[in-house]
């Protein structure tokens, strides 16, 4: 990893462990809900950034884990009857995945007798009538803390939201620089195939050649809960499979194209070129405007 390279990645891990430090110390518990069992790397990949952290800097696991159709209240509040509750970061504030907007607003609902942190995320509402009934609802509990990811979010969460909002990296950042797998193909075309995907005709045509068009929505060969085993543990051993995944899928090219923002984040974490495209809402170039446009790794964004 080059020092220039490090230059865009250090000063990001540096905001995160001051952010984090702002809500635990050591020996402090914790919660971390919204844990994200599904295929798409980017949502592991920031999951391990903020174990990555919690653990760093508290020294312990956290007390209680979920996801978001698997919460359960009581079990909770056995596990957990303290603490600081994160929930985890991402780009799901708002309505286009509507399960987990629900589910944040039940936890902002029914735990207001606790420190709940929303750790970075990137906020679109399509409606913006979701805008005004989530400032209802934060409206009415005494410590919720808002993170974003990019200026488009921090300006809207500040026009229309009563709580602290602070603008802060992705928690995959935590992870740091990693090592670059064999390249196979010229170009890796690594584009959305979900709802916040956009057509990229013209880029792909003239981007074509020796490539490989993919997405990484698949889950195969996943690790099995042992008898046993915490349900954290179980967790990081699904994201850890992920994550590797998705970077062995990005080291088999020796240049990315991407509308992902993980797929850009991984890359700069492992060293390869790559232009950067924007989903629906324009999430890609708002994170690079906040974060990694000096990156020597990155082309231009391209506009929506």
């Amino acid at each position: 990893m080059t020092a220039s390279a490090m230059d865009v990645i250090a000063p990001q891990q540096r905001a995160l462990e001051a952010l984090y430090r702002t809500h635990v110390g050591p020996g402090d518990r914790y919660a971390l809900l919204d844990f994200p069992d599904h295929a798409n790397v980017g949502d592991s990949a920031i999951w391990l950034g903020e174990v990555t952290l919690l653990r760093r800097i508290t020294g312990r696991d956290p007390d209680h884990v979920a996801t978001w159709d698997g919460f359960d209240m009581e079990a909770f509040r056995a596990d957990s009857p303290e603490g600081v509750v994160f929930l985890h970061g991402g780009g799901n504030l708002g309505d286009i995945w509507p399960h987990h907007q629900r589910f944040r607003d039940r936890i902002v609902r029914d735990l207001r007798d606790r420190r709940v942190v929303q750790l970075p995320q990137s906020i679109h509402f399509r409606d913006a009538a979701g805008i005004a009934a989530f400032g209802d609802t934060l409206a009415r509990h005494p410590d919720f803390h808002l993170c974003v990811r990019d200026e488009p979010s921090l300006l809207l969460a500040q026009a229309h939201w009563s709580c602290p909002v602070t603008l802060a990296p992705d928690s995959a950042f935590a992870l740091g620089p990693q090592p670059r797998g064999t390249a196979d193909f010229d170009v890796l075309m690594l584009l959305r195939t979900d709802q916040e995907g956009v057509p990229h005709e013209a880029t792909v045509r003239a981007d074509a050649g020796d490539a490989a068009i993919v997405d990484w929505l698949v889950d195969d060969d996943l690790p099995t809960r042992a008898a046993g085993e915490s349900l954290a543990s179980h967790y990081q051993r699904l994201a850890d499979a992920r994550v590797a995944r998705g970077l062995t899928l990005l080291s088999r090219g020796r240049r990315i194209v991407t509308d992902r923002l993980h797929a850009h984040i991984l890359a700069v974490l492992l060293g390869i070129p790559h232009r950067a495209l924007d989903n629906e809402y324009g999430k890609l170039s708002a994170y690079i405007a906040a974060w990694t446009a000096a990156s020597p790794l990155l082309e231009p964004a391209a506009p929506r």
